[in-house]
């Protein structure tokens, strides 16, 4: 069914495109009801208009906080023409219905207080769109330009199918204004009593989920943008669910590394490979030599442009699903191209500061802190006779950044700004250390070792002496504590205690 728009109702506090829709509507003899600054928008405009006061006999009162809470407006708005008692009822109180309400709310988002909690808005909202067997509610200028094409294209009228999407997207966006004054309200509680999430699908077009089975989307908070949001994909396959969260991970990783040149290698969430270097041809090889044999198929993350030196490695290397990066140079995307089809190529602005994590269990959800390293090394303690010098220093600490980055229990080995071993996921740390130490193949001697939580007994110190460290940095706290720092002074080893666990799940 289509429903003939003859009277419209407009409110908006974002007047973009405001003057040429209601120049359109008079066009098609659609009668204007508006306030406040919307209808002195369209009078300066030279349109007719009909003043809200003027139909329900009540001027505006208490700062503009009620105009159109009357009978005269919401009786119009949410009249059932399909019943008779309705239509028996407008006319008894000589109330006319309206057919379109446009509508968009005081901007709380940009500028919470309670002065732009919005309340005639959402009510006018949530009316039109509850009746939206008769009315079209407009809450968006992007909506103009579609309504306005169906309108001249059906003699002014709209379908259902057209009033049915509005209507979705009017209590979507209430939805959202109302999660955003709950958080409001809430801003000083680290972990909120009521947590609203309104979240929207975007228009990737994801290949599938964790497997090909698996239907899956990519959805954002609604009215907020991030960083993938400006993702620019030069080429290669269309992202798949763990494209996404993989490339995720890299990209966090590689901007929690420090200014240098560096590169960090994903795969399955987990770094195969990480380094840091004065240039980013050298950052992609050393990063790959630590566990190339797992790099293929990974996620490649750098930090910097990418240059035509990286390129030529990186072609010369195993496939990678994914490059992301904030750039790249003067035919760079057409070389990768050319010898990587399939790769994903990703131009990225650097990642935003997350707030609260959420993870999903059986019928609700796990929520955290989101995680950061928050205890620098001028709060860490070195518990040992042996201190490290100050290239051991450079590699304690972004064995320590790497760590905290590597699912649980996460030991890496690092030299001379090269994770050269990564052991992720073990039941046991002993485990994970020996699995480091295999992967270093001796590359480890003189290096650091991280762990992300304490080592409860000295076989782990062990483990990581078997490689060559000549430094441990774990967080310390176990009740074994004393036992593990005798072992490393017996093997000759620095320790330090962070006094902060890194687990990742």
């Amino acid at each position: 069914m289509r429903t003939k728009i003859t009277r419209a109702l407009l409110s908006v506090f974002d007047k973009e495109g405001l003057a040429d829709l209601a120049g359109a509507l008079s066009d098609l003899g659609v009668e204007l009801v508006s306030s406040g600054g919307t209808a002195t928008a369209i009078e300066a405009a030279g349109l007719p208009v009909t003043r809200v006061d003027d139909v329900t006999g009540s001027p505006e009162m208490l700062e503009h906080r009620v105009v159109t809470l009357h009978p005269a407006i919401h009786g119009g708005i949410l009249a059932d023409l399909g019943k008779e008692s309705h239509r028996a009822d407008l006319e008894r109180l000589g109330i006319r219905p309206f057919d379109l309400v446009v509508s968009n709310l005081y901007p709380f988002l940009e500028r919470p207080d309670v002065e732009t909690i919005d309340i005639g808005g959402p009510t006018m909202v949530r009316a039109a769109a509850k009746n939206h067997a008769w009315v079209t509610i407009v809450t968006s200028p992007a909506q103009y330009a579609p309504l306005l094409e169906e309108l001249r294209a059906n003699d002014g009228a709209v379908g259902d199918e057209t009033r049915r999407a509005f209507a979705l997207e009017a209590f979507a966006h209430t939805a959202a204004y109302d999660a955003a004054i709950v958080q409001w309200l809430q801003e000083s509680e680290a972990l909120p009593r009521h947590l609203v999430v309104p979240l929207e699908r975007t228009d990737e077009e994801l290949r599938y989920g964790e497997n090909p089975h698996q239907r899956a989307a990519r959805y954002r908070r609604r009215g907020t943008t991030s960083w993938w949001d400006g993702v620019v994909q030069h080429g290669g396959l269309a992202l798949s669910y763990l494209n996404f969260y993989d490339a995720d991970a890299a990209w966090r990783l590689v901007h929690d590394l420090g200014d240098a040149p560096a590169c960090a290698v994903i795969k399955h969430a987990n770094p195969c490979g990480v380094a840091v270097d004065a240039d980013l041809a050298t950052a992609y090889e050393r990063a790959l030599a630590c566990d190339e044999r797992s790099a293929f198929g990974g996620i490649v993350a750098l930090n910097r442009p990418v240059d035509a030196a990286t390129v030529e490695r990186m072609v010369a290397g195993p496939q990678a699903d994914v490059v992301i990066a904030p750039g790249y140079g003067p035919g760079t995307v057409e070389a990768l191209a050319a010898k990587r089809k399939n790769t994903r190529v990703l131009e990225a602005q650097p990642p935003e500061a997350l707030g609260l994590d959420l993870r999903q269990i059986s019928g609700g959800f796990l929520v955290q802190d989101a995680h950061s390293f928050v205890a620098g090394r001028d709060q860490w303690k070195v518990v040992t006779e042996a201190a490290p010098t100050d290239a051991q220093w450079a590699d304690i600490e972004l064995a320590w950044r790497v760590c905290g980055h590597v699912k649980s229990n996460a030991i890496v080995l690092v030299k001379d700004g090269q994770a050269v071993g990564v052991g992720a996921g073990q039941q046991n740390r002993v485990e994970s250390g020996e699995i480091a130490a295999k992967k270093a193949a001796g590359r480890a001697v003189g290096g650091a070792c991280a762990s992300d939580a304490f080592y409860p007994f000295p076989d782990g110190v062990e483990a990581a002496a078997s490689a060559g460290v000549a430094a441990v940095v774990q967080p310390g706290g176990s009740v074994g504590d004393k036992a593990v720092i005798a072992r490393a002074d017996e093997l000759g080893l620095a320790m330090i205690f962070t006094g902060e666990r890194h687990f990742l799940h």
